[in-house]
């Protein structure tokens, strides 16, 4: 589903990734581990999109995604790619429901299908009765179910998430792990995260090691 080839970053005179060669494939969660600035975040940039490589080729699901324009990029984006970030990043002045349609909306769905579609997510992450509830009013455990069911609102291929649990008590980050093994054995999504977590990292399918922007470990 993911080809990343010979992917080289920079941010100034400093080397960040350094020849990143990388397949992913479907219905799999891949865990990207390593210390502190060794370049997983910057990778995960890339392979979802939002930053592009100095060197190299990101494939998506047949796409070749540096080939395309800003606006076919964006179009791409929403519709193939779903993100979750350790911050939610929840539209404060929206409800739970609200926020998870918007992604849908902005694709084009009309607002019943989108909000169906919605209901529907957020009653599988058991958020049936929070529906009309605005972020504030909502736990962190459940904020970032919210964050999960927009992410996957637009059916995509793949959801990229930086460290998801990584602002979580140890009881949320341990539901939440577990429903990201549901959700991949449910919807048969495809999940891309990195995350400082080694328990969770030894539970995942596959574990890919970075070290000074050089995967040492696959």
């Amino acid at each position: 589903m993911i080809v990343l080839d010979n992917i080289h970053k920079s941010f100034g005179p400093l080397p960040v990734l350094r020849g990143i060669n990388l397949e992913i494939g479907e219905s799999q969660i891949v865990s990207i581990v390593g210390a502190s600035g060794a370049g997983k975040t910057t990778l995960l940039q890339i392979a979802g999109t939002l930053l592009k490589p100095d060197q190299g080729s990101v494939v998506i699901s047949g796409v070749d995604v540096n080939t395309l324009k800003p606006k076919q990029l964006a179009e791409f984006r929403n519709k193939s790619i779903g993100f979750v970030f350790q911050f939610h990043h929840l539209l404060p002045e929206f409800t739970a429901i609200e926020n998870v349609c918007i992604p849908a909306l902005i694709g084009g769905m009309n607002r019943v299908d989108a909000e169906n579609k919605a209901k529907e997510l957020l009653g599988f992450l058991n958020l049936s009765e929070r529906l009309t509830h605005k972020p504030t009013e909502l736990s962190g455990g459940e904020q970032q179910r919210v964050a999960i069911a927009r992410a996957l609102v637009n059916d995509p291929d793949v959801i990229f998430a930086d460290e998801p649990s990584g602002n979580l008590d140890s009881k949320n980050r341990e539901e939440l792990h577990t429903l990201l093994f549901s959700l991949r054995d449910t919807f048969k999504k495809t999940f891309v995260i990195v995350t400082h977590d080694e328990n969770f990292a030894d539970r995942s399918d596959r574990i890919i090691r970075i070290q000074d922007g050089m995967i040492i470990d696959n």
